[in-house]
C-alpha cells in the first residue's frame, strides 16, 4: 500500500501572500505561519517566530494550532548543520524545522521571496527585510535556498514555491497552486548528490558550528571568503528549471 504523501505549506510575511486567502479545498497536511502570516489564514496549525518576536503579536492557539520558536527551532536547525550554513532568518529556519519536525515529501513555500521593493514590503504594510540586514550567513540568499532544496532532496523531500511574482530568492521550482495535484508532471530542478556531499564535507571541515544557535555572538569567528566557497557548492548543487 503507498501511503498517503504528507504536504506542508509555508506562509510568509510577504505582500503576495495574501493571495492565499483565495485558496480552496487545501490538501495541506499543516500549514505553518512565519511570524504575522497567521493573520492571513484563520486555519493555520503552525506558528513559528523568533525569540524576539513581540508577546503582543503572537496569536492565541486554539486548541489544534500550536505555536514554536527556538526552543524547538535550533535543535532542528543544528540536525541539518546549524544556523551559520543554513542561514539566519526565517525563512529558511521554518523550513529546516519543517523538514525535521514532520519529515514531509513536500513542502510548498508562499510569500517567502525576500524581495523587498515600494513602500508596502509586507503584507501588513512596510516592515523590516530581516534577510537583508547585515549578517556574514545571508550574504547569498539563494545559495541558502539552493541549501535548503538539497538538503530536502537527500532526505526525500521536494520544495516549491507557490508565489507568482517574478523575482525571487529563492531556488524552489514555482508552481500554480491549481497544479499541485499534478506534480508528478511539474519539471523541477535537477539536484546534483556528488555537489552535495563536497559542499557538506567543506561544512564539516570548516567547522562553523555553534549549538546554542547564537551565532551571531561569535560572528568574528567566521570567514566571509569561507561562507562563500559553501554558499557557492551549494549553487553548483541545483540546476535550476529554466523558463520558456
Amino acid at each position: 500500500m503507498i501511503g498517503k504523501t504528507k504536504k506542508i505549506l509555508i506562509i510568509g510575511s510577504a505582500p503576495d501572500s495574501v493571495n492565499a486567502t483565495k485558496w480552496k479545498n487545501l490538501s495541506f497536511d499543516n500549514i505553518v505561519a512565519i511570524n504575522n502570516a497567521w493573520k492571513i489564514r484563520t486555519d493555520w496549525t503552525n506558528c513559528i517566530y523568533p525569540e524576539d518576536f513581540p508577546v503582543n503579536k503572537r496569536p492565541k492557539a486554539s486548541e489544534k494550532q500550536t505555536l514554536h520558536s527556538a526552543e524547538e527551532y535550533v535543535e532542528a536547525q543544528n540536525h541539518f548543520g546549524g544556523f551559520v550554513y543554513a542561514g539566519g532568518t526565517m525563512a529558511f529556519t521554518a523550513g529546516y524545522w519543517v523538514l525535521y519536525k514532520f519529515k514531509p515529501q513536500i513542502i510548498c513555500y508562499t510569500g517567502c521571496d525576500m524581495v523587498y521593493k515600494g513602500e508596502k514590503t509586507h503584507f501588513y504594510g512596510k516592515g523590516n527585510a530581516d534577510p537583508l540586514r547585515k549578517d556574514k550567513t545571508l550574504n547569498n540568499l539563494l545559495a541558502k535556498s539552493a541549501r535548503l532544496e538539497a538538503i530536502a532532496f537527500i532526505n526525500k523531500c521536494k520544495i516549491l514555491n507557490l508565489s507568482n511574482i517574478p523575482e525571487s530568492k529563492l531556488t524552489f521550482t514555482k508552481v500554480n497552486f491549481n497544479d499541485l495535484d499534478n506534480i508528478s508532471r511539474i519539471n523541477l530542478n535537477k539536484i546534483k548528490e556528488e555537489k552535495i556531499n563536497l559542499a557538506l564535507q567543506k561544512e564539516k571541515k570548516t567547522g562553523y558550528f555553534v549549538p546554542d544557535g547564537k551565532y551571531w555572538k561569535k560572528m568574528d569567528k567566521f570567514e566571509k571568503k569561507e561562507i562563500k566557497i559553501i554558499d557557492n557548492l551549494w549553487l553548483s548543487s541545483i540546476q535550476q528549471k529554466i523558463e520558456v
